[in-house]
């Protein structure tokens, strides 16, 4: 049997989600502001409530075109207050839709959101070497940043430990802990997506 981090679980969704996606280096615009959007989502809940949601919040928000999204209307944030496929919560979706315009000026500024989000790593993956998951941070110097340099853009639901999940998720940091049969693969990972 595959050794996985502690966090994983036996919920087969979960552990298609370790297995495939957690902690792969992202570096598609569309696919890096469904991920911040998705960890802003999961403020208080769990990441698992999240994910079993993840396919409906990929439909409800126009596959997560940030154009798209930048232009709801009060008729968009009605339809998405009484969408019962994600969570409904007024501050998280006036959110996703604010952070939605950030994410186009930042592509204004920088190119894209990959440029701007990767250089808090200078381009390439950080290779942690965690024993167990009680060692792995809640938050980082480099989530503080990041964070800090979003709120300033005007996101919300982005605090540092919102940022470093963000980070774990999309393949920034390489968090997965030494045993797991995923954090020798993710740390030899040359083609990014």
């Amino acid at each position: 049997m595959k050794q996985r981090c502690e966090w994983c679980g036996a919920d087969p969704l979960y552990i298609s989600y370790h297995d495939e996606d957690w902690g792969v280096p992202l570096h598609d615009d569309r696919k890096l502001f469904e991920m911040l959007i998705l960890e802003g989502a999961q403020a208080g809940l769990s990441w698992l409530t999240v994910l079993r949601k993840r396919q409906n919040y990929r439909k409800a928000f126009h596959d997560f075109d940030p154009e798209i999204v930048a232009g709801y209307s009060q008729v968009d944030l009605d339809r998405l207050l009484v969408d019962p496929g994600i969570i409904r919560n007024r501050l998280k979706i006036e959110s996703a839709i604010k952070n939605a315009r950030g994410v186009l000026a930042i592509i204004e500024e920088f190119g894209a959101l990959d440029s701007f989000l990767w250089r808090y790593v200078d381009g390439k993956p950080q290779q942690n070497a965690w024993t167990s998951i009680a060692e792995i941070p809640a938050r980082t110097k480099i989530a503080d940043m990041m964070s800090k340099d979003l709120k300033q853009r005007g996101f919300n639901f982005v605090g540092p430990t919102i940022c470093y999940a963000f980070m774990q998720a999309v393949g920034m940091v390489n968090d997965h802990t030494v045993h797991c049969f995923r954090h020798e693969q993710v740390r030899q990972m040359k083609n990014f997506t």
